[in-house]
């Protein structure tokens, strides 16, 4: 473990190093794809075995509360809240800046905790919009979550969460897939911010 403390005007600054993995991830400089990966099969079945094993963790870290979805829901979706009833662990923060594409490696790990079921793929499936045969790969392995009741739900917290840094200026280029994606779910039109 490495340490490295700095501070900046009024601001303290603290990076941890807990393990240096070498080799690219499969998309620098942001969470967004911006283009299709040639990932084998081994890479897909290890990413749904990690994800299983992540579920296996018992913890009481909440990542992803019903409290947002209650508060957040109508706002970003045009729906009421829904009651959350199938939780997991998960990572989190699933998108391709956080994969390495040579024998797989997720990074990035400080946003893991029990989130909806579901919403990891619907993150990864959301970051992966602009690339269709991608974005069509997730939704070909992770069918067996994602067109459950549940992991739309969890999909929908993914998507509303991610309407919300699209009203803040965040994903401008991404954001109408978000709002097509979550209406597409919901049968409902995405609020206009």
């Amino acid at each position: 473990m490495d340490v490295l403390e700095w501070t900046a005007g009024d601001h303290r600054y603290r990076a941890e190093l807990s393990e240096l993995v070498p080799g690219p991830v499969i998309q620098s400089g942001g969470p967004v794809l911006t283009q299709d990966p040639v990932l084998p099969q081994v890479w897909w079945t290890e990413l749904s075995a990690a994800l299983a094993a992540m579920a296996s963790v018992p913890t009481e870290r909440q990542a992803v509360r019903q409290q947002w979805v209650d508060k957040n829901f109508a706002v970003y979706l045009g729906i009421p809240p829904v009651q959350v009833t199938a939780w997991t662990t998960g990572h989190g923060d699933l998108h391709w800046a956080n994969l390495r594409g040579e024998n797989l490696v997720i990074l990035d790990w400080e946003s893991w905790g029990r989130l909806p079921v579901g919403y990891d793929a619907g993150l990864l499936h959301a970051y992966s919009l602009a690339q269709p045969a991608t974005a069509a790969r997730i939704r070909h392995e992770f069918a067996h979550v994602l067109d459950t009741a549940a992991g739309r739900t969890g999909e929908l917290v993914a998507l509303a969460q991610l309407l919300q840094v699209a009203g803040r200026g965040g994903h401008p280029d991404l954001a109408p897939r978000f709002a097509r994606r979550a209406e597409h779910l919901t049968g409902t039109p995405v609020p206009v911010p």
